[in-house]
């Protein structure tokens, strides 16, 4: 992997948006609100995680990793301020995060698993299944069609470091001689939680904006899950290529990511390569 670059996006996000902000769509707008309010606890996580996993290792094993587990460190650290931005726009509009109290439940009883392989393991899976739902945004961004352009650009942006920083915590593991039954196993535990939990804040939000029950809700939710480019149909071939023996994050192709920051590099500002 190549060094990550840490950037601050020229974005804000202090004023407020509209409700249903992404092109007036009120389930797209509902669900890109449902996995931010997971994002800042969840980021906070990973980093913790991942510099702890990486302090186990000896002094010799732990220095190829010094420039890319900073380099992901700082790339977390600025999403997760970022999301906590646009999750304080929700709670103006009088949202109520239900998932990040639930993420926090599991984390404390997480506290008694000594082995800091599990954390690591965890965040490899997150990160495994969110460089597959960015890469599905980057290949289709009419996902994003008629939005705000400066949450279209923080959308876009967002993803494409996930896609960046997609191999670190898995190499991390490995180094660490995680086992590939847990990582497997994890993996299945992180997609039950993952989906069930971004369904659930989803429905919560739409009801929020008594939009539950709308038909065109549910239409539109029908075609971003299960159109011709809907995101279960895309994104079941690389979700599974994680339980291949010979599986690594580098083998997903991210040149969507590589060419959208290099074709926007005036919305962020590189703070350290």
């Amino acid at each position: 992997m190549s060094a990550l670059v840490v950037r601050r996006l020229l974005v804000d996000l202090e004023a407020p948006f509209a409700r249903h902000w992404n092109g007036g769509d009120a389930f797209r707008s509902a669900y890109f609100n449902a996995l931010s309010m997971s994002f800042p606890v969840g980021e906070q996580f990973f980093i913790d995680s991942v510099r702890n996993g990486v302090k186990t290792l000896p002094t010799d094993q732990r220095e190829p990793f010094d420039a890319d587990v900073q380099g992901f460190i700082g790339q977390e650290a600025t999403h997760r301020r970022i999301h906590a931005l646009f999750n304080g726009q929700l709670q103006q509009q009088g949202h109520v995060n239900a998932w990040e109290p639930r993420i926090l439940k599991r984390l404390e009883r997480l506290k008694v698993v000594k082995d800091p392989r599990h954390a690591v393991a965890i965040t490899a899976a997150t990160e495994h299944f969110t460089a597959i739902l960015a890469q599905h945004l980057l290949q289709h961004p009419q996902t994003l069609e008629g939005a705000e352009p400066r949450l279209q650009t923080m959308w876009l942006w967002h993803a494409s470091e996930e896609s960046e920083h997609r191999s670190v915590a898995f190499d991390v593991y490995r180094a660490m001689g995680g086992s590939e039954k847990w990582r497997r196993r994890w993996f299945r535990l992180v997609t039950f939680h993952f989906v069930t939990d971004v369904l659930r804040q989803t429905a919560r939000n739409l009801w929020h904006d008594g939009e539950l029950f709308r038909w065109h809700a549910w239409r539109s939710a029908a075609s971003f899950f299960f159109g011709r480019d809907g995101l279960v149909r895309l994104t079941f071939k690389p979700w599974r290529a994680y339980f291949r023996e010979d599986f690594h994050p580098s083998h997903q192709d991210a040149t969507p990511g590589v060419d959208w920051l290099r074709d926007n590099e005036a919305a962020f500002a590189v703070v350290t390569r």
